[in-house]
């Protein structure tokens, strides 16, 4: 039903939108976007509306109308922040989240391996000797004890970028 619903509005939809976004400055296709969105939300709780012709024309009224104040409201930035800084809001905040999932990832590796590596990422900037001290191994295993927990480590992480 929900897909013979929308095949039916489909065309309906194009034109009020088509039709109102020249009025809104809004892209007609972010109109019916919204309005789709609007009718899943309603098909999930009240069910299909009982007039859907006029429903339709009403979402994309309101969607309109939402758009148009919006606009007057908001403000666009002179230039993208992230074309002029290097060091950005955004940047900070997708490093951020780059070091926690990078942590948590070493958090989840076996054996000394989340220690190790925690000594090497350590902001102390630790020597090999140092490290060896610290975890009671011999400086010379550090090497390969090292490559060894990075593999598992490139396992682990190119597993769970995969799953996405």
């Amino acid at each position: 039903m929900t897909h013979d619903l929308v095949a039916a509005l489909r065309p309906l939809l194009t034109a009020e939108a088509g039709a109102e976004a020249l009025a809104t400055g809004t892209e007609p296709a972010d109109l019916e976007q919204a309005v789709w969105l609007r009718l899943l939300e309603r098909l999930e709780g009240a069910g299909p509306p009982p007039d859907p012709q006029g429903w339709l024309r009403r979402a994309v009224r309101a969607e309109a109308r939402r758009s148009r104040r919006r606009a007057r409201v908001e403000r666009p930035y002179e230039t993208e922040p992230a074309d002029g800084e290097a060091d950005g809001p955004e940047q900070a905040a997708l490093t951020a989240a780059r070091h926690r999932a990078l942590r948590e990832a070493v958090r989840r590796l076996p054996g000394r391996c989340p220690r190790l590596l925690e000594a090497l990422l350590s902001p102390k900037d630790l020597t090999y000797r140092e490290i060896a001290g610290e975890l009671g191994i011999s400086q010379g295993s550090l090497g390969p004890e090292r490559s060894r927990c990075l593999g598992c480590l490139r396992r682990l992480l190119s597993a769970e970028v995969a799953g996405r």
